[in-house]
């Protein structure tokens, strides 16, 4: 820091006048041209169709690189090393955006959802198993509001690496409802309920035409596909009002909605197994002859292992043999007497 005012207070008292004019007008000069630049990109994006918050990222970028590049050409000016400069600099990129690479990726990520236009504000879409309204987009979130009034914020980088479902893209929405009634019920009564039904609603759009079908054959049901369709606005008021105005017309024409059921029969036949043979045999033992025994590597070794031992007794016993106790006199037995 000592080094560069070193520089101002030297630059200052050794130029000559020109240069201090030169140093000035390049100063005046640039911010001239710096801000009719950016007015002009300004007006010409602006009769694009290009998103507004686009048109200030790109305005941002472009507004800091020309003030960046005055910067450098003022201190090649004053006399400063402009690649040291650029080498440092350089570096600080490098460090800062290793620590940022996140957000850097959610910068990036957020361009390329505003310029590819996936969805704007107002659209309701689901993303990742959270669905809501968005409400704001900016190059590092999209903000949601769910249908209960929550607000989610999501980063730029988490929807680009999911799926995204639209359903604000269009105006209008297809409704779909799947109905199940009884096995005796009629076919044609039960679609000219729901169609009716459908029809009776004037949010409902006659073209296409409201649709009604049986789809399905199920252990205790048959099941009716239908659907209509409706502006993107309606479609829940749609829905409800479908479902609650078909209950109440298969009530009043005794059309049942049934459980779900198991059906049993009691089985009253005689059940005759075919047999073969007279049962089971008796029992012949086999004749087996008997083989030499192989002892195991296991059982050798054990005997290895204790016939030293077994040596050692046979040795002590005979060693207890050749030293015999020496047996006690006897005494002279006394003659018999006479008769």
């Amino acid at each position: 820091m000592t080094e560069f005012w070193d520089k101002v207070v030297n630059f200052f008292e050794n130029e000559t006048f020109r240069k201090i004019v030169l140093f000035f007008a390049i100063l005046i000069i640039g911010i001239i041209v710096i801000k009719v630049l950016l007015a002009a990109i300004r007006k010409i994006l602006g009769g694009t169709k290009m998103e507004k918050i686009a048109q200030q990222f790109l305005c941002t970028i472009l507004k800091f690189v020309l003030w960046l590049a005055l910067i450098l050409i003022l201190l090649s000016q004053m006399g400063f090393n402009i690649t040291g400069l650029l080498t440092a600099f350089s570096a600080v990129i490098l460090a800062v955006g290793m620590a940022l690479q996140n957000a850097i990726a959610n910068v990036a990520n957020g361009i390329i959802i505003i310029s590819s236009h996936m969805f704007k504000k107002g659209d309701y879409i689901i993303v990742n198993g959270v669905e809501g309204n968005i409400t704001d987009i900016n190059f590092m979130f999209t903000t949601l509001i769910t249908v209960d009034n929550r607000k989610i914020t999501m980063p730029n980088t988490s929807i680009i690496n999911n799926n995204v479902t639209n359903l604000g893209a269009y105006p209008k929405r297809r409704v779909d409802f799947t109905f199940s009634v009884a096995y005796e019920s009629d076919v044609e009564q039960v679609k000219k309920i729901v169609t009716d039904v459908m029809k009776s609603d004037g949010r409902v759009y006659l073209d296409p035409t409201p649709f009604c079908r049986l789809k399905t054959l199920n252990s205790s049901s048959i099941d009716f596909f239908s659907n209509c369709w409706c502006d993107n606005a309606d479609y829940w008021d749609v829905y409800y009002y479908v479902v609650e105005n078909v209950y109440n017309e298969f009530k009043r024409h005794n059309i049942s909605v049934p459980f779900n059921q198991i059906e049993m029969r009691e089985r009253k036949d005689v059940v005759k197994m075919p047999v073969s043979g007279k049962g089971l045999p008796a029992r012949v033992e086999k004749e087996r002859k008997e083989e030499p025994h192989h002892g195991s590597l296991l059982d050798a070794f054990s005997v290895n292992i204790h016939k030293p031992k077994k040596e050692k007794t046979e040795n002590a016993k005979p060693a207890a043999k050749s030293e015999p106790k020496p047996k006690k006199e006897e005494k002279p037995s006394k003659p018999a007497k006479k008769n």
